[in-house]
């Protein structure tokens, strides 16, 4: 009996690493979702004005750049949120080997360097957007 709580209890010490991993990505999922939302709002609006407007063209210029940005940014929500759920797949992992005495450290280093691969291909979609909305402004003042 105290074997299984001391193992236990060593899992519980090997997920709290993951688990914080799985709080810094659920920040930037985030923040990615609140630019999606002003993406889509800003969107909205130039649909609104678009027939109002006096120059139709810079709008559906504007309006192409944040169609463009939305399918970016998508694109990172959806490596971020596959990055979780492979954490928790992680997770899950390291509690049934434990369970069940099955060695499957090479299952679990699989998925922890496919949930890194993840994150960093969400990340670089991230900048990618940043990039866009940044040389959208430049060009604008211009």
């Amino acid at each position: 009996m105290q074997a299984e709580i001391s193992t236990v209890a060593h899992v519980i010490q090997l997920a709290v690493a993951p688990v914080f991993l799985l709080t810094g990505v659920g920040a930037i999922l985030s923040v990615l979702t609140n630019r999606l939302g002003r993406i889509v709002d800003r969107f909205r609006v130039l649909e609104r004005t678009l027939l109002d407007a006096e120059n139709e063209s810079a709008h559906r210029e504007e309006m192409a750049a944040l169609a463009y940005r939305e399918k970016v940014i998508y694109w990172a929500i959806s490596l971020c949120t596959v990055c979780a759920l492979l954490i928790c797949v992680v997770i899950a992992t390291l509690f049934v080997g434990a369970v069940t005495g099955v060695e499957l450290s090479g299952v679990i280093a699989l998925l922890f360097i496919l949930a890194m691969l993840a994150l960093i291909i969400g990340l670089l979609s991230f900048l990618r957007e940043i990039y866009i909305a940044t040389g959208t402004m430049h060009r604008a003042v211009k």
